[in-house]
């Protein structure tokens, strides 16, 4: 066994001790074995689940049937809709389906970009609104699938310059979500608890934590930094009483998805709306495909692996509109999150996409997630 064996430092700065070598972390198709493979895969649901999950709730809030209402069953359905077909699609990345997907460690999920697109179209219209929404989801990921064929044409057209920016913006807004949350919530927002001490307590616990293992951890301590802080946030809000696990008892065991969940309604507007936000999903995804390639792997991302992204944005957008959830794109944080431990295998992902779908069937596994009434984890 060569030194480079036993401790590795990749461009990160994060060092593999006992691992895997500085070649394996950057083989996408490497596989690290279990004991590594599933709290790493964890540890890329749980950087990705507030975003998940918060389009959902802002649109049927935006709707009036949100939390708070008297019917918040469809807002339920959403949430797990949610977790399954962001599972769906991540599996399209990882594994790949023919020509769909990267076959690269790329989470996907409900997408905040198209939430300026969805609220006109729902607010203050209730449940009857969502199905002009969903059908033009639908209409919209076939355009984007259609577009996957052009992306090797037009590439010379996105440098790394633009598409750069346009992750670095998204990432940007997703600051002012997570700082949101861990103020206490958009539900707090308005009270004395929106902000208060306790809630910049816990979420600095996870960050402190987080950054600590990150930068001073050795082997998978600094590989799980993410998972291990979000542990130590949970911990410390069991210690405030800050953890309730009501809803896991209220939780039903099993929910399947059901075609049409809304309805069918053509709105030209809608769909013109969510056609052309395909464009700014699709630039988002070669981005991000970019960024895991070049930024972890040391090499330019292929043609096919930047088709393949772009498809299965497509496809999962319209798969997941068919059943009544909202649109899916690539996950920056999760690129962000493969920039911190350096790993690149596409198995952790595979692992944490069939976590997604087992909390998206079963909403007692997801309810556990959701146990804490803190929302310090927004920190990560």
């Amino acid at each position: 066994m060569t030194a480079a064996q036993i401790t590795v430092p990749l461009a990160t700065g994060v060092h593999h001790a006992g691992i895997m070598t500085a070649e394996q972390a950057r083989d996408p198709d490497y596989f690290p074995g279990l004991a590594v493979a599933i709290p790493l895969g964890i540890q890329h649901v749980l950087a990705m689940f507030v975003s998940n999950l918060a389009p959902a709730i802002i649109v049927a809030g935006a709707a009036g049937f949100g939390f708070g209402s008297n019917n918040p069953g469809d807002l339920i359905y959403m949430i797990q809709m949610a977790m399954l077909f962001a599972g769906i699609a991540t599996l399209m990345q990882t594994i790949g389906f023919g020509p769909i997907g990267a076959r690269l460690p790329i989470v996907q999920g409900t997408s905040f970009a198209f939430v300026p697109v969805m609220i006109p179209i729902v607010a203050g219209h209730g449940v009857a609104a969502m199905a002009a929404l969903t059908t033009a989801a639908m209409i919209g990921g076939l355009f984007h699938t259609c577009l996957s064929f052009f992306v090797g044409r037009i590439r010379f057209a996105l440098p790394p310059m633009v598409t750069g920016l346009v992750v670095v913006m998204i990432g940007l807004s997703l600051m002012r979500i997570g700082v949101q949350y861990a103020a206490g919530g958009a539900p707090a927002q308005g009270t004395p608890a929106y902000g208060a001490g306790a809630s910049w307590l816990l979420a600095s616990v996870v960050v402190v934590t987080t950054l600590g293992l990150s930068f001073f951890g050795r082997g998978i301590w600094s590989t799980a930094s993410v998972l291990l802080g979000l542990l130590a946030g949970y911990v410390a809000a069991a210690m405030m009483g800050r953890i309730s696990l009501a809803t896991i008892g209220s939780a039903g065991w099993f929910m399947l998805p059901s075609p049409f969940h809304f309805g069918i309604a053509f709105s030209l507007p809608a769909i013109m709306g969510f056609c052309l936000m395909g464009f700014i999903s699709a630039i988002e995804s070669i981005g991000d495909v970019s960024a895991i390639c070049e930024g972890t792997g040391g090499r330019r991302a292929t043609d096919r692996e930047l088709i393949g992204a772009t498809s299965a944005d497509g496809v999962g957008t319209a798969l997941a509109a068919l059943f009544g959830a909202m649109p899916n794109t690539s996950f920056s944080q999760n690129v962000g999150l493969i920039a911190i431990t350096g790993v690149m295998s596409r198995h952790l992902v595979t692992i944490g996409a069939l976590f997604l779908v087992l909390c998206g069937l079963v909403p007692k596994i997801g309810a556990v997630i959701t146990t804490s009434r803190s929302r310090y984890w927004a920190a990560a």
